[in-house]
């Protein structure tokens, strides 16, 4: 099906609690609704079918894109680029097209693609466009409400893939990262687009990261990484409240991929950078006000797919190219290697279902369904993504019982809920 027109519709019902109706089904950002790459949901198979799951449906004519599939009250939305204009498009739980909608210019360098998968907040959403300009929509309709060119405002500079995060909402702001010489990261009223902090204390580069909020004692945490360090926020007043430089177990700061959600955990923060840079584990003072390294480790030392923290270790994809790279296991606490296995040679990105990982291997197209457990990496089915093209880079999405892939042009949509 080409998605190529806008539809008008009738504006949607909207609930009052965004939370109430995402619980088990909802998938409104990227990495899902805590950007741990977790879904709650229960009841899906363990094991597919010789081929793979049941294909539900797919469409095609979304031009390119890395983006994932976001997933909110009935929605699922996406984005693309088509002649160097960037699209959002919704589309139906039959993969229907409610509309289409160009926002803008995107990235003309170095993988020309769209790379914000959309932030949905109620009956809004966000995006973060690959030149640097946030936009806050209508979710029933696509109207475009507010836009704020960030990018120019606080100076910033491009990295070498232009920019490529995905927004976060925080109660009634919004946070970015325009990596400027002015501000590296801000933070603006939701509703209205108007600056409510900046954090002027840093103009490190953007580099990729997706920020996480969290608690810590008396104090809301904004955690990310920039291009020299990881970094800690004051989420009410965007104070800079600690810095932990890369320096000293950063081996090769050229590239400068930090690409993956910090993952916090019982006081600690745990972040990974590709490139044999590794990863580090931080511990944070019981007010969250200061941050101390504890230790690194160079296994999990994965690029853009994302870390899964599953009871107690944690998963993902190291690199050791550009394209390969083998699927690993460490302790959360001390950082042991538990397993360090080759899958096909490649690496890609990751989620979690009861008890099951979700892997997406990014140079061929296989999904594989793994049993997460630290003893090792064993395939227990798998099938192949045969439509789009480029790389597979788009994350996974689950939402009601369906698996979401995007590759390229096309997004498809495949019934893993177990009917017995």
């Amino acid at each position: 099906m080409a998605a190529n027109r806008k539809i008008v519709i009738l504006p949607a019902i909207w609930a009052l609690l965004l939370c109430s109706m995402c619980a088990g089904a909802d998938w409104p950002q990227f990495r899902g609704i805590d950007r741990d790459g977790k879904s709650a949901e229960t009841g899906l198979l363990k094991r597919w079918p010789v081929g793979g799951p049941k294909l539900l449906w797919e469409v095609d004519g979304l031009g390119d894109g890395y983006s994932s599939a976001a997933i909110s009250r009935g929605t699922v939305y996406t984005t693309g680029m088509t002649k160097g204009q960037e699209f959002v498009f919704a589309f139906d739980l039959n993969g229907g097209l409610k509309w289409k909608i160009c926002y803008g210019t995107g990235w003309a360098g170095s993988y020309r693609a769209t790379r914000s998968t959309p932030t949905v907040d109620g009956d809004r959403f966000y995006l973060f466009s690959g030149v640097g300009e946030v936009y806050c929509f209508d979710a029933a309709s696509g109207d475009i409400i507010w836009s704020l060119d960030v990018f120019s405002k606080y100076k910033g500079k491009y990295p070498l893939w232009g920019m490529s995060e995905n927004i976060l909402v925080d109660g009634d702001n919004i946070i970015c990262t325009p990596g400027g010489a002015i501000a590296s990261v801000v933070a603006l009223d939701k509703m209205t687009g108007s600056v409510v902090w900046e954090c002027t204390q840093l103009s490190e580069e953007s580099t990729y990261c997706n920020p996480r909020v969290f608690e810590m004692g008396p104090n809301r945490i904004i955690a990310t990484m920039l291009r020299d360090s990881v970094v800690g926020i004051d989420a009410k007043t965007g104070k800079l409240l600690w810095a932990d430089s890369l320096d000293g177990y950063h081996t090769d700061r050229k590239r400068a991929v930090n690409a993956n959600v910090p993952i916090f955990h019982e006081g600690r923060i745990y972040t990974t950078s590709g490139y044999d840079n590794g990863g580090a584990m931080l511990q944070l003072s019981p007010d969250g006000s200061k941050a101390n390294r504890i230790w690194t480790d160079t296994t999990l030392d994965v690029h853009h797919g994302g870390v899964m923290l599953i009871d107690g270790y944690l998963y993902g994809s190291n690199w050791r190219s550009n394209s390969r790279g083998d699927w690993a296991c460490i302790r959360w606490s001390d950082g042991k290697t538990m397993y360090d296995t080759e899958w096909n040679g490649n690496k890609g990105s990751l989620i979690y279902a009861e008890g099951m990982l979700y892997c997406y291997d990014e140079n061929d197209g296989d999904v594989a369904l793994v049993r997460a457990t630290p003893a090792g990496f064993t395939p227990v089915s798998s099938f192949k993504i045969t439509k789009g093209k480029g790389k597979f880079w788009a994350h996974p999405s689950i939402s009601d019982g369906r698996l979401y892939i995007r590759h390229g042009d096309y997004l498809m949509a495949y019934d893993i809920k177990n009917k017995r």
